[in-house]
């Protein structure tokens, strides 16, 4: 083994690129989406390195076009589940003695091969899979990943050097062993980058894992494991598979080797999660790691001295872009009296102005939402508030699933600041508006603290400084991250640590070396240089 301390290279955030008209990146692109649609991918799961292809065979659609078939992928049974697990242990110990520094290497490596090679193969299966245009597919599937694969090993180095004080004659260490057993890594749909995230995170610092992407993320997935092969992640470190949530539910949280969680999801989910886990505690070798980031009912409140404009274009981009499909979209606004009339002119003025349809038209601001299961439940709502005569449509509210799942950016106007729609999590694109009084700035922050039961996202605008600190104390536990005059979405890596509290999650930050710290176990090793000889004490002495 090396024997001197290496720098991992200074992490950097991926610049965006703007694909604009005529540029490499968009016929790229659109050379790597004619490529994909021109075949239906057989996706198998990844188990010890090898592709194993059992199991009913699942058809995958692009939900713009839920006629085009993608490809297919083979469900897991329960016995690929355990082989998983198997492959997991059996890599363990050879992977969690690999050198730090070569481990890093080889995320490394990947973040290089997705900003180069497979920049435009990851983007198109994601913009084609997920139905995102192809600016927050190069935000998610390229950016953000890159950043979390760079920063990650850059944070991995800071935690190892963390060490103790040594006081005479002796020598204290603390080194970060990975956790016994296997990690399991469950992952969303709507991020690419979380997908690849959470099972390498996790692995970076000397864990193996078992991984189960959403069913709607399949198709990209097989790209991330595709990219981490060819970085050369040895075989069992990260095992791929496609099993029933139910299934894994009752082999992983049973298996004596369960070590922890790494979690993207609803809280309903995860809330499940945590009691079985609760509920099977004795059964493990060790208390496992429980990490989750869940829902939000995120929030935007405006001060009576808010930029009017800028309040306008936080809408409209906070609660549409991907279809208000993040955790961190906007789903709730609270806006005064004087300023409503204008904000509400300008924001319908952007959101009319939204081009919906295919990912391949380059033009279109709004792309599908991710199935037909969540457009049942979204236009449900809406008709819910068509129908409820306290309730206004300003924009929007009309939907069509013929072609594909397209429901249009809508905006609800309540005069009940409990109505349904501010306090559930719908997860798609509908924005509800409750309008105040200037004068009730501060009660308004007392609904809003106490509205849900989440604490992801929240922003506030103003021009008034006062205003500004009354809000960023009066919610400080509204939100794990919190925005001034801005929209309360696009955290990046190395620059806003992303999590919530409360119902959102254990607030752990991805992005960030306190991440990583919850897939380590630390050590403390004490070396004595010259042992005493003798009990005594100098106290005893007469």
């Amino acid at each position: 083994m090396a024997n001197a301390f290496f720098n991992v290279p200074i992490p950097v955030n991926e610049p965006v690129k703007p694909y604009s008209p005529d540029s490499l990146e968009k016929h790229q692109v659109i050379s790597a989406i004619a490529d994909l649609k021109g075949q239906q991918l057989d996706i198998p799961a990844y188990i010890n390195g090898q592709a194993v292809r059992e199991g009913k065979v699942i058809d995958i659609f692009a939900p713009h076009n839920h006629k085009h078939k993608l490809g297919q992928y083979h469900k897991a049974e329960k016995s690929q589940i355990l082989a998983a697990i198997d492959a997991a242990m059996s890599a363990k110990t050879a992977w969690e003695n690999t050198a730090w520094y070569d481990r890093c290497a080889i995320f490394l490596k990947a973040a290089d091969l997705l900003a180069g090679p497979y920049r435009a193969k990851m983007n198109a299966a994601t913009m084609l899979a997920q139905s995102k245009n192809v600016f927050q597919a190069e935000i998610d599937a390229a950016c953000e990943f890159i950043d979390f694969l760079r920063f990650n090993a850059f944070y991995a180095t800071e935690i190892y050097k963390n060490q103790p004080e040594s006081a005479l004659g002796m020598w204290n260490r603390l080194e970060y062993r990975a956790l016994e057993g296997f990690v399991f890594a469950l992952t969303p749909f709507n991020f690419t980058s979380i997908a690849g995230n959470l099972p390498a995170s996790a692995a970076l610092m000397g864990n193996t894992v078992v991984w189960k992407p959403s069913d709607k993320q399949v198709y990209s997935a097989q790209v991330i494991m595709e990219i981490f092969q060819a970085a050369g992640l040895p075989a069992g470190v990260i095992n791929l598979i496609y099993p029933s949530g139910q299934d894994c539910a009752e082999v992983c949280f049973n298996h004596y080797d369960f070590g922890g969680i790494h979690f993207t999801g609803s809280t309903s989910v995860f809330q499940s999660i945590w009691q079985q886990i609760g509920n099977n505690i004795h059964k493990y070798k060790s208390y496992p790691r429980i990490v989750g980031e869940t829902g939000g009912k995120d929030f935007i409140l405006a001060h009576e001295s808010a930029d009017v404009q800028g309040t306008a274009v936080a809408i409209a981009r906070g609660a549409f872009e991907y279809q208000g499909q993040k955790c961190s979209a906007a789903s709730r606004a609270y806006i005064p009296s004087n300023i409503w009339p204008e904000v509400r002119d300008r924001a319908v003025a952007m959101i009319e102005d939204f081009k919906m349809g295919d990912v391949e038209d380059f033009g279109n601001f709004i792309n599908a939402v991710i199935d037909e299961k969540a457009f049942d439940k979204i236009t449900g709502y809406i008709d819910n508030a068509k129908n409820d005569s306290s309730v206004k449509i300003v924009t929007g509210g009309t939907y069509d699933k013929t072609i594909g799942y397209f429901i249009a950016p809508t905006i609800i106007e309540v005069s009940d600041p409990n109505y349904v729609t501010m306090c559930d999590e719908l997860f798609g694109p509908v924005l509800t508006v409750y309008v105040y009084e200037p004068k009730d700035f501060e009660k308004v922050m007392t609904i809003i603290d106490g509205t849900s039961p989440y604490a992801l996202t929240g922003s506030i605008i103003a021009t008034d400084r006062y205003a500004i600190v009354k809000a960023t104390e009066g919610l400080k536990n509204a939100a794990g991250n919190f925005y001034i005059n801005d929209k309360p979405t696009g955290a990046v890596v190395g620059q806003q640590p992303f999590g919530g509290a409360r119902g959102s999650g254990t607030n752990d930050k991805a992005g960030s070396s306190i991440n990583l710290m919850r897939w380590v176990s630390p050590r403390t090793i004490k070396e004595t240089f010259a042992m005493p000889q003798d009990y005594i004490y100098p106290f005893l002495g007469k």
